[in-house]
């Protein structure tokens, strides 16, 4: 033991006191803006399914279609990982988990389609599929076969469709209440926002619902759809995405990016409109800035190269989904959409390849960084919670067990929790 340190100080003991009073506001506003990421479970991608298609089935249909696929151009595992370049110590595994998860859940999140996908449609057609698709998703959640995430995407709020985007919305989530109520795995999605009063003036839309059926205010969440310019920079030169986030009051939930409006907004030719454009990166990244701490999830878009025809064209259409995928699972958006039931392997296949792959390093890290052992890596606490959600997403949605992750880390899941989300509490973790 050596020698006791005197200590000695300078400042009254007032200075601290009054510096802390002066930032109450500061530290009031940076809890209320960047509460940091909720800890809930984030869907790998999105399926969106026009709302006059919607059946009782479509989520088996998707799984079994996509098994077919698998069967017709891919039959095994060697086959599989040959035509994605799947390394051959993760062939067997990737392709197993994928044809699992295919045949247990072969959608995370279904959005039930009264945009883009769905068209003008006269008023009474289209009461009646909102009150249908209420109808649907209230039975799927009763008997046990709805996807963990579902709800629908309604018209806009521009000037043209916006009353009828406000009627589907309430005809759909008073169907819910009348069946039962709101499903947890309820989700919103908000199209074509290109101002933050149109995101206030949704706002004002689910709180006069919420008023009107007794809920807790704030219940419904919704995601923004970034489709325009606009909302990524305003004519102001300001970051319009960020202010719909503030706008949103607590309720935005996810950004998501819509591929080819945006890109023709823009002016990009058909033929080069994708997801990995310069001009998507540079939406996506001013989007991730905006959202990153709030809580509000990124996702990326989607490709509308399909994957069918000859086994030639389908493994096309393969690789370039899988790489788009892979690509923005390096990028840290973890989700993304699907067009088509040819989309869910190579969907799967590349997020299950991207967490196994990663696995040990992870978990290796993870565990030195508990036992505050040495490494080649020095790694703080903000490493430590990305590495935690790294293995929390993994688990989520299949690719990894949590039995696996224990062994390796010597953590639990409740461990994994407080390390993602230390704000939710003061981090104890069991492992020695």
């Amino acid at each position: 033991m050596g020698q006791q340190e005197k200590v000695a100080t300078s400042l009254a003991g007032t200075v601290s006191e009054e510096i802390s009073a002066s930032l109450t506001a500061v530290d009031a506003e940076l809890a209320r803006r960047y509460p940091g990421d909720p800890g809930t479970r984030q869907p790998v991608h999105t399926v969106y399914v026009p709302g006059d298609v919607f059946e009782p089935g479509t989520l088996r249909s998707w799984g079994d279609q996509a098994l077919a696929a698998l069967d017709e151009h891919a039959p095994d595992a060697a086959s599989f990982a040959a035509v994605l370049g799947i390394p051959e110590e993760l062939a067997g595994p990737v392709h197993d988990r994928v044809r699992a998860k295919l045949g247990r859940e072969p959608v995370e999140d279904l959005r039930i389609d009264f945009e883009d996908g769905y068209g003008p449609r006269p008023d009474a057609e289209e009461d009646e599929a909102a009150a249908r698709a209420a109808r649907l998703v209230s039975e799927a959640y009763a008997n046990g076969t709805a996807a963990p995430y579902m709800g629908i995407r309604m018209k806009c709020m521009e000037a043209g469709v916006r009353d009828r985007g406000i009627r589907t919305t309430d005809v759909f989530l008073t169907g819910l209440m009348a069946a039962g109520g709101l499903p947890e795995g309820l989700v919103l999605t908000l199209p074509k926002v290109t101002y933050p009063e149109q995101v206030t003036a949704f706002v004002q839309l689910l709180e006069a619902f919420e008023k009107a059926h007794g809920l807790d205010e704030g219940r419904i969440g919704f995601e923004i759809q970034i489709e325009t310019s606009q909302s990524i920079l305003a004519a102001d030169g300001t970051a319009a995405v960020a202010r719909m986030i503030d706008a949103a009051r607590g309720r935005a939930t996810g950004l998501h990016y819509g591929t080819f409006d945006y890109s023709a907004c823009v002016g990009v030719s058909a033929a080069y409109q994708a997801s990995d454009h310069p001009a998507a990166d540079h939406a996506k990244a001013v989007m991730q800035v905006a959202a990153a701490g709030t809580g509000v999830r990124v996702s990326d878009g989607s490709t509308n190269v399909l994957p069918v025809g000859p086994t030639t064209q389908v493994h096309e259409a393969w690789r370039l989904h899988y790489g788009l995928t892979r690509r923005a699972l390096a990028r840290a958006y973890y989700q993304g959409w699907d067009m088509h039931p040819g989309h869910l392997p190579t969907r799967y296949a590349a997020v299950y390849a991207f967490y196994r792959e990663g696995l040990e390093p992870a978990a290796a890290r993870l565990a030195a960084y508990v036992a505050k052992a040495g490494g080649d890596v020095m790694d703080e606490p903000a490493t430590a919670k990305a590495l935690s959600g790294y293995l929390l997403r993994g688990i989520d949605c299949g690719a990894l067990d949590t039995a696996e992750v224990a062994r390796l880390t010597g953590l639990t899941r409740a461990d994994l929790d407080a390390f993602a989300s230390p704000r939710r509490g003061d981090l104890t973790v069991t492992a020695p």
